[in-house]
């Protein structure tokens, strides 16, 4: 169900979800957090809502998604409210924001945070510098950016370390969690002689392989390059090289050991939703992101 509630305010759109509750047994029981989504315009707030949607089938969740529109035009706000087989298992509330109401978003929100459960806020683009600082920001526990669509993706990434703060997190971190998976598997294999080198190579503007390279140095205190080139991780010890390598638009990855046959591995590239149901699966702060982020200035760029 998909109701529309062009030129409306807060209260009109809070007393129709009463109604909708009340009438049709939509009810905000079993939400378990409340998710607000950023979005810079209404034409990226349908992927967004996708996603969202997705993520709630494992999160049951009210959405609450903020489209910008024209600082400069008339002051209005359009919302859109979402439930049942439009809405997976969450309660979406669409709100188009124009005018004086894009530079207070946090006024806009804040009568539809569900009491008593945390607050994620998400920004699938045009993160801010300082999230936790944002106004949206401010009213969250966990805040999701994602340096992958930054027009400078590298930099953005190097720059999150800048303005960390307990409960940030970006999607570049949740696309390697496999990787990180595999590769501590390969490791904690005989002879178990310290890493003496590793090389991470895949296309430059990647930030995800800039997080696996500072998770790395971070965890493995040996030199750490990484270069563009084909996708691949190389890791050498003494009598042993290791390296997991998959075509940049495949599917299935191969794990070369020195001496071993080679073994082969689904690793696929991770979609938006799924890394997006990974973070709102831990809502406290995530230290080993914080240490790969700090690891990314140990890695060597060629």
């Amino acid at each position: 169900m998909i109701i529309d509630m062009p030129d409306t305010d807060t209260r009109e759109v809070s007393k129709r979800l009463i109604q909708l509750r009340e009438a049709n047994g939509v009810v905000t029981m079993g939400r378990v957090l409340t998710l607000v989504v950023c979005t810079l315009d209404s034409s990226e707030a349908e992927d967004a809502i996708d996603a969202a949607n997705d993520a709630s089938r494992e999160h049951p969740c009210r959405v609450i998604v903020l489209a910008r529109g024209d600082r400069n035009a008339a002051t209005r706000l359009d919302a859109q409210i979402r439930v049942g087989g439009d809405a997976g298992a969450a309660e979406v509330i669409v709100l188009r924001l124009q005018g004086d109401l894009v530079s207070h978003e946090s006024s806009v929100v804040v009568p539809f945070l569900l009491p008593d459960t945390p607050v994620v806020a998400w920004w699938p683009r045009g993160a801010p510098d300082f999230p936790s600082k944002d106004s949206v920001g401010r009213l969250a526990t966990r805040r999701i950016t994602d340096a992958t669509f930054a027009p400078d993706p590298q930099d953005t990434i190097k720059k999150r370390r800048d303005s960390y703060a307990a409960g940030d997190t970006d999607l570049a971190w949740s696309r390697v969690t496999y990787w990180r998976a595999l590769l501590a598997a390969a490791l904690d294999e005989a002879p178990f002689e310290p890493v003496e080198s590793v090389t991470v190579s895949g296309l430059q503007d990647e930030p995800a392989l800039d997080m696996l390279a500072g998770w790395l140095a971070a965890r493995l205190a040996c030199p750490v390059i990484r270069e563009t080139g084909e996708l691949k991780v190389e890791m050498h010890r003494s009598s042993v090289s290791i390296s997991i390598a998959r075509p940049q638009h495949g599917r299935t990855a191969t794990l070369t050991r020195t001496g071993e046959p080679d073994q082969r591995f689904a690793l696929a590239r991770r979609e938006t939703r799924d890394c997006l149901a990974e973070e709102l699966r831990h809502l406290d702060a995530d230290e080993v992101y914080a240490e790969a982020l700090t690891g990314i200035e140990r890695v060597i760029y060629e």
